[in-house]
């Protein structure tokens, strides 16, 4: 079962493109930094640049990645609200969300509209995060389906894929 990967890290420009390359080399999927326009495929991982928003966007049948240098979101560009508020907008039940380690609020906000719009959403737990800012956060807005330690997240969420019946999910 293979699945196409959005991520947003707070990192500034810059960094973001080696961090993808590293992951890459290290990871058994394809890992990249996101660029504007192309189409997301199962079994790859697009990191968002350090200076712009990942969106996700349709075109026809597929998947494709936006990116958006408009002003910072919640003090921050990329921003996980603005990923998670497209997911929601256009993939809905077909994708899940997972909030992970952070400070602040970012993403809090965007996870709850992809719960409401019948994704399924993970938050990190307060013991394995070094910082629970953020996954606190979307908790306390009722944004997380399941509240995971970072030991069994890649599991819960592999069993989600499995159990929704879709091979291929966002």
């Amino acid at each position: 079962m293979q699945t196409a990967n959005l991520i947003v890290q707070h990192m500034p420009g810059g960094f973001t493109r080696s961090f993808a390359e590293r992951l890459d080399r290290l990871c058994n999927i394809a890992v990249k930094e996101a660029e504007d326009g192309e189409r997301i495929l199962p079994g790859h991982a697009y990191i968002a640049p350090g200076t712009a928003h990942l969106k996700l966007a349709r075109s026809g049948a597929n998947y494709i990645a936006r990116l958006d240098e408009g002003a910072p979101v919640n003090r921050h560009r990329p921003s996980v609200d603005v990923l998670f508020r497209s997911a929601a907008e256009n993939a809905g039940r077909n994708a899940i969300g997972v909030l992970l380690t952070g400070m602040g609020k970012d993403g809090a906000r965007g996870l709850l509209e992809m719960r409401q719009a019948g994704a399924f959403t993970f938050a990190q737990d307060e013991a394995s995060c070094v910082v629970f800012g953020m996954p606190r956060e979307g908790i306390a807005l009722g944004g997380a389906c399941e509240v995971v330690s970072l030991e069994h997240m890649a599991e819960r969420i592999l069993k989600q894929v499995a159990a929704s019946g879709r091979a291929q999910r966002v």
